[in-house]
């Protein structure tokens, strides 16, 4: 009988997109009245707050703010559409190669979940993507208020999932300690090096793609 899995999102099951990011970030400081290349930057600064803190309106608003801006209501909602319609991109670039895995896992009678360091626009959009009907329960950090490696966000998944973390495989790409804080909890982890070779020193289990996740499901025996 197969067990449950748990998936990082970005650079493990769709390309994170950062340049696009940096981007629509800089035609968001135009919208809004500050300079593009400084709210970039104001971004990269403050991801942790936006990964458990700030939505994406609240985002827009103090840090334009902190730069010298005043947007009325009516730019930073423009603002917020732009990031959102990114999020919404990003999601569905998701390739038929790791849909098939996904649905090969499900048919198999693995349960999945998703734990995902994400800002809110990505869990806003995260209803109306493909990937959502292939998994039992998402877990993102702006919902949650923890980002990874906090122990808190992958307990929600396991018990979203009914299992306990040491009958739970974990994979990802490896940013934020991710794999550390999964195998803290006694997860079988596996690093995805398909997008992003993001933690080469990682000892554990590698894919190169996803479709590889099948001969290490069988050899770790993980049920």
């Amino acid at each position: 009988m197969a067990g449950s899995i748990t998936f990082d999102l970005f650079h493990t099951l769709l390309h994170g997109a950062d340049d696009e990011r940096d981007r629509v970030v800089a035609r968001m400081g135009e919208l809004v009245g500050v300079e593009p290349a400084a709210l970039v930057q104001a971004y990269h600064d403050t991801w942790r707050d936006r990964l458990v803190r700030w939505d994406a309106a609240r985002t827009v608003r103090i840090l334009s703010r902190r730069l010298g801006g005043s947007p009325s209501p009516a730019q930073v909602e423009q603002a917020v559409a732009l990031r959102l319609e990114l999020a919404g991109r990003v999601l569905a670039a998701v390739s038929p190669t790791t849909l098939n895995v996904l649905d090969t896992l499900r048919s198999q009678g693995w349960r999945l979940g998703l734990v995902s360091n994400a800002t809110s626009e990505t869990a806003q959009a995260w209803p109306g993507s493909a990937l959502a009907r292939r998994f039992d329960v998402a877990v993102f950090s702006c919902d949650l208020g923890v980002a990874k490696p906090d122990r808190e966000i992958y307990l929600a998944a396991t018990q979203g999932l009914g299992a306990p973390a040491e009958q739970c495989v974990y994979i990802g790409d490896g940013a934020d300690g991710e794999l550390a804080g999964a195998a803290a909890l006694g997860m079988t982890v596996f690093r995805t090096t398909e997008h992003n070779d993001t933690d080469p020193c990682w000892p554990g289990p590698i894919n190169a793609s996803l479709s590889e996740v099948f001969p290490l499901l069988q050899a770790a025996s993980v049920t």
